[in-house]
Parts: structure tokens; sequence; C-alpha cells
């Protein structure tokens, strides 16, 4: 069998250093994305900077104040578009150079992010590293649709596939 078959039929699992998964602000959608994530063999770490919501994340998971360090192999996902740190986390997480950052959101809508990230004088170069809208086009609405939407998404951005992103 090949090293493929081996980790599809759970002889061999995939190597769990290879990916982190950080998930920004505590949310529904977060703690879904984080449950999944670690059964896909990602590490997982929740970026919560407002202490008083840092508890809301999924059991085994604790969420940090302060951005985690990030590097080629990050995927970074912001969970809520609406919080007014929202420019100054992606800021701080295109510093990073994490392989991917996103935002959720919907794509009929613009993304308050690029207005944001405008306003801290990031250039547009950075700008257009930040996706959004994030995960496969499937009609998702639940947070648990959601979570498996992006991490499809993620997965066939990974892989080198076009995974649906087209909306």
């Amino acid at each position: 069998m090949s090293e493929t078959c081996d980790v599809a039929h759970g002889t061999a699992a995939p190597d769990p250093d290879a990916r982190t998964l950080v998930a920004v602000f505590a949310s529904p959608v977060s703690r879904h994305l984080l449950t999944f994530a670690r059964e896909l063999g990602y590490h997982v770490a929740l970026y919560e900077p407002d202490p008083a919501r840092a508890t809301d994340g999924p059991e085994g998971v604790e969420a940090g104040t302060t951005l985690p360090p990030l590097d080629g192999t990050a995927d970074v996902v912001v969970t809520d578009h609406h919080r007014p740190e929202l420019g100054e986390v992606l800021k701080a997480a295109l510093g990073g150079n994490p392989r991917w950052i996103g935002v959720l959101g919907n794509p009929r809508h613009p993304g308050p992010h690029v207005a944001a990230l405008q306003g801290l004088g990031v250039p547009d170069s950075d700008i257009a590293r930040v996706h959004r809208p994030v995960g496969l086009n499937i009609g998702s609405r639940t947070p648990p649709e959601i979570a498996v939407a992006t991490l499809a998404g993620l997965l066939a951005d990974r892989n080198g596939r076009p995974g649906g992103f087209d909306f």
C-alpha cells in the first residue's frame, strides 16, 4: 500500500507538524472549525484578543489573547468580520506571513477588512492576500456547515485543487 492509502485506511497518521489552523475570535463557527480541524490533523489555536470572550472556545482548545506565531504552515480564519479589532488583527496576521488568511462573510456584501486595513496603511498587495469569501460554495448557513465548507476549501487550496471557490 502507498503512504496515501495507509493514511486513508488509518494505518498511518498524517504528519501532525505539517499545518496549523488559527481561528480568530471566539464564535460558534470557530468552535466547530477548531473541533473539525483537529480531527483533520491540524494543530489548532483560538486567538481571542478580548479576555472576557477567551473562555468561549471548544473543549480542549485554549484561547490565547495574543496572536500565536505564524509561519508558512499556518492558515488563519477570521470568524467574525464585525469586530472592531478586525483591521489590527489582520495587520498582525499578515506580518506573521502565514500560508493563508481568510475572513468569513457573505460574498454579496463588501468586505469590511479592506477599508480597515487601508485605514491602517497596509499596502494593497498585502490586503490582496486576505481571502473573502472563504470555503466552498455549498450554500452553507449554520456554524457547522460554514466550518465544513471552510475546511474543505482550505484542504483544496493546500492541495492545489480548485475546490469550488467560485461564487
